[in-house]
């Protein structure tokens, strides 16, 4: 039965459509320990569009789980996660012109960049997961990065539509996390899971967490936080 960790940048997406002070993400964080949530996530993005400085440094303090910061490799944010020192760093990909984190971090490409970045965060002892595709050269390389976990970005999957497209997805997901494995990799995945989709990858075997936020603030709207997270847990913890 895999954790399920929340992200809360949506709570803090909607306050800052008026720029003012509600809803509170932190008070969101307590709502979702308290309803059973085994971390809580929140991505500092370079744009500041939702989650900002203080919010983190307050994240840092009540959160009673595990905080784990979504972050770039941009100087300026690690120099922040330094001086934090939140339970994990997620290194992801960001561009300014996306809505949301459009795939997964190219550690091929970048793993020198990655590499460093990584040496550092643990260096002040947080643990460091890569948000990564379900790919098998990927995941060398994150291996080789030293990193202790990735997360496998499950956005191709959430994204199909037809039964055959579901079910290739499906296997490359279960095929990368056997793999990443077997290397001693902790597996998390996420992106773009809802109440519809997260038990088939509830199910693969060797996923450690789940990381969900968009789905969970939008039902939050309907039926509560607080039910909110207790539904999808009861989607998690029984997936069998």
């Amino acid at each position: 039965m895999p954790k399920l960790g929340i992200n809360i940048d949506h709570v803090a997406t909607l306050r800052q459509a008026r720029c003012e002070f509600d809803p509170d993400p932190i008070f969101a964080a307590q709502i979702c320990e308290r309803a059973g949530a085994d971390s809580i996530v929140a991505h500092l993005r370079e744009d500041r569009r939702h989650i900002n400085d203080k919010d983190i440094q307050r994240l840092k303090k009540i959160v009673k789980s595990r905080f784990n910061l979504e972050m770039s490799i941009a100087p300026e944010i690690v120099r922040i996660a330094l001086r934090l020192k939140p339970d994990i760093a997620t290194l992801v990909p960001e561009r300014r012109q996306e809505i949301t984190t459009e795939g997964g971090l190219n550690v091929v490409k970048n793993f020198n960049r990655i590499k460093e970045v990584v040496a550092s965060l643990q260096s002040k002892e947080i643990k460091v997961s890569l948000f990564i595709a379900p790919d098998k050269n990927q995941i060398t390389k994150a291996f080789e990065t030293r990193a202790e976990a990735i997360e496998l970005h499950t956005g191709h999957y959430a994204n199909a539509k037809k039964p055959s497209a579901i079910k290739r997805e499906l296997n490359r997901l279960h095929q990368a996390a056997i793999y990443a494995r077997s290397l001693g990799l902790t597996v998390n995945a996420g992106h773009g899971l809802n109440y519809t989709n997260t038990k088939p990858i509830a199910q693969i075997p060797g996923i450690e967490e789940l990381n969900i936020g968009h789905a969970i603030i939008s039902q939050a709207i309907f039926v509560g936080l607080k039910k909110a997270v207790k539904d999808m847990l009861k989607l998690t913890r029984n997936s069998k």
